[in-house]
């Protein structure tokens, strides 16, 4: 799976190039299934307009606006209760999954509930595009400070997909507490590599390789040696 992991959405044309060049044909003939999940478990975010917005493209972080040639609702939660032949195929057959952000723990959660974890290793050409929890849930952990819904197990870890963690919205001006000397404070609290990233900036992964997109700023800190 080729990862693009943002902090809000495809927000600028150096973000969108990176995304049309990981993708294996034009945007406007790819197939995208949008996961909203993450918002039901933050209370600034969802259930409520805020996920309509974002799954019908009308939100401030590009995502489902982007000319697809379809766009698809994959929500985790249903999942379980449903057959995997219902909703299997279509993850198989889409080229890009957009997830939303929200909460890191509640998606990593559902994820693992639903099946869709166990599933990634065969998406090799699939694109994931993360928003904010829907970057930080790829990570090995979120750091204490990003905690709100907790899992049954407790603690902070997400999936692990790559071995960075991320601190996103760096500096936003409706988070004054996001500045880059709590993001400082946040990685001193975990002990493997961690990048704060502005709304501006993302993270692109392929085949192992990490590359930094930015028309914004952004730090690497615990860079392996």
């Amino acid at each position: 799976m080729k990862l693009l992991l943002t902090s809000a959405g495809v927000k600028n044309e150096s973000i969108h190039e990176a995304l049309a060049g990981m993708l294996t044909r034009p945007i406007e003939e790819c197939s995208a299934l949008c996961i909203p999940t993450a918002m039901y478990g933050h209370p600034m975010a969802g259930p409520g307009v805020d996920a309509w917005q974002f799954i019908a493209g009308r939100s401030e972080q590009p995502m489902c606006e982007l000319g697809w040639k379809s766009v698809g609702i994959l929500e985790l939660t249903a999942l379980p209760s449903i057959d995997e032949g219902r909703w299997i195929p279509l993850v198989r057959e889409a080229d890009v999954l957009l997830v939303s952000g929200g909460d890191a723990l509640y998606l990593c959660h559902w994820m693992r509930e639903c099946g869709l974890t166990d599933l990634l290793p065969s998406l090799s050409e699939t694109v994931w595009v993360g928003m904010s929890a829907g970057s930080m849930v790829t990570t090995p952990r979120i750091g204490k400070e990003f905690v709100g819904w907790k899992p049954p197990a407790g603690g902070d870890a997400a999936l692990g997909l790559v071995d960075f963690s991320i601190y996103p919205h760096l500096d936003h001006v409706d988070l004054p507490e996001n500045t880059m000397a709590n993001a400082q404070r946040w990685a001193a609290g975990i002990s493997n590599p961690a990048y704060a990233i502005d709304d501006h900036t993302a993270i692109k992964v392929v085949d192992g390789t990490v590359e930094v997109v930015t028309e914004g700023h952004w730090k690497l800190f615990n860079p392996l040696p």
